[in-house]
This record gives C-alpha cells, structure tokens and sequence, in this order.
C-alpha cells in the first residue's frame, strides 16, 4: 500500500515540476479511484489567467468528467503541496475519502495550518489527512522554484 501511495506522489511530484517549468507555482495533484489514477493536473493560473486554477481545482473537475458523477466519494487526492482554503472547501464538497500531501504550507495552507477548515463546526465532510508523503521532494521544488524569483 505504501508503494502505491508513493508512486501516486512521484506523479503529483512530475506534474508540479511541470508547472515550474512553464514559471507555475510548482503544484501537482493526481485523482485516485480504485487504486487507479483518474485525472492528473498542475498549476495553471498563469497560464489560464485564472486565479482558480489550482492544481487540485482542476483535477476535480476531470475526475468528475471521467467518473460522470457530481461526488468523488471513494476517491483520494494526492497533492505536492498543503491545499488553501479554496481548496479545501472543494475536496469537502467533493466528498473525497483521503487527502495526501507533501510539503505544509504555513502561509497559505488549510488544513493543518491557518484556517484548519476540516476542523471547522461548519465544515460538512472531513476527509482522512495523511500529510509529509514526499515532504522533502515537494519542498525542495518550491523553495528552488522561489529561489530563482527572489
């Protein structure tokens, strides 16, 4: 079980390299149903001038599309990097069974950090969090990512 879990996270890794590459905040994040990837995606707010298009937003929406449902229950999301607020408010609504993350994100994150939003009263669904899955890889593409920004 750790073994896929880890090859799910090499995935994220590739895709938020990505999105270094192409001067993204380098996130990537992968939809698992089954044990089987169903929608991969990256950061594109630049790309699509969208501030919304994060790497977990977009691949909400092509898991829905592939599994033609309004619900991702039984799916777990693997992502590089902590989700926000926004994002964390999709993977509730979505009714995702796990979230998988990286690197923490002190700033922006929501989940064990800042607004904590599954830990919220309001908060209608939590998900299982299993947070650190390749922590040192995801942080080390951001901090090189913002190295070269700074």
């Amino acid at each position: 079980m750790v073994r896929a879990k880890n090859t799910h996270m090499q995935i994220a890794l590739k895709l938020a390299k990505k999105a270094g590459e192409k001067g993204e905040v380098p996130v990537g994040a992968v939809v698992v149903y089954q044990g089987e990837i169903i929608a991969k995606a990256r950061n594109k707010m630049r790309e699509l001038n969208d501030a919304s298009a994060h790497a977990e937003m977009l691949v909400i929406k092509k898991a829905l599309k592939k599994l033609k449902t309004s619900r991702l229950i039984d799916c777990d999301i693997y992502v590089t990097l902590e989700p926000c607020t926004m994002c964390a408010g999709a993977i509730s609504h979505m009714r995702f069974r796990r979230v998988y993350y990286g690197a923490d994100d002190i700033k922006g994150g929501a989940i064990e950090n800042g607004v904590q939003f599954f830990s919220a009263k309001t908060c209608h669904h939590r998900p299982e969090i299993i947070s650190g899955l390749e922590e040192s890889k995801s942080e080390k593409l951001l901090k090189n990512f913002f190295a070269l920004r700074r």
